[in-house]
């Protein structure tokens, strides 16, 4: 699995932590190995993309872009194929952290999550939908946050 990681300074816990929830998820999912670009920006950013791609001009937490839609990025048959882009507001997680009365590392873990569960053909545009997606979400972040600190991925 390959992670190509954007996040500047704005996320403390670096590369490493978010490529072990990366791998939580995968894992814990059983997918098949692949390239999953991940960027941690800020309100701004995951605004313009939202209004861009989504039609909503508002700034949101997560947003997630698969590659298993439309025609697919092409690949050379022996390189993973690319599963997507999630992008994650590292402003927005930290004021929800605050809002839920939790620790920002525990929301910054629910959203790459819900991402890449995204990216996995996860959706929540119905209840059933919504009920699988949000159990396995609750069930991956308890792996993430053992209470060891460390993910269960190696």
């Amino acid at each position: 699995m390959d992670v190509d990681l954007r996040s500047g300074d704005l996320f403390p816990k670096g590369r490493d932590w978010i490529v072990r929830v990366v791998r939580e998820v995968l894992v814990a999912e059983d997918a098949q190995a692949g390239a999953i670009s991940v960027v941690i920006g800020d309100d701004k950013l995951l605004q313009d993309l939202n209004r861009d791609y989504r039609g909503t001009d508002a700034p949101t937490d997560v947003l997630a872009f698969s590659m298993a839609e439309g025609a697919g990025f092409p690949t050379a048959d022996e390189t993973p194929p690319v599963l997507g882009d999630v992008i994650v507001s590292w402003v927005r997680a930290r004021a929800q952290a605050c809002e839920r009365g939790v620790e920002p590392r525990e929301e910054m873990a629910l959203l790459l999550v819900h991402g890449c569960l995204h990216l996995l053909g996860y959706d929540h545009a119905t209840e059933g939908e919504r009920a699988a997606m949000w159990a396995r979400q609750e069930a991956i972040v308890a792996l993430v946050l053992r209470p060891d600190g460390e993910t269960g991925a190696s």
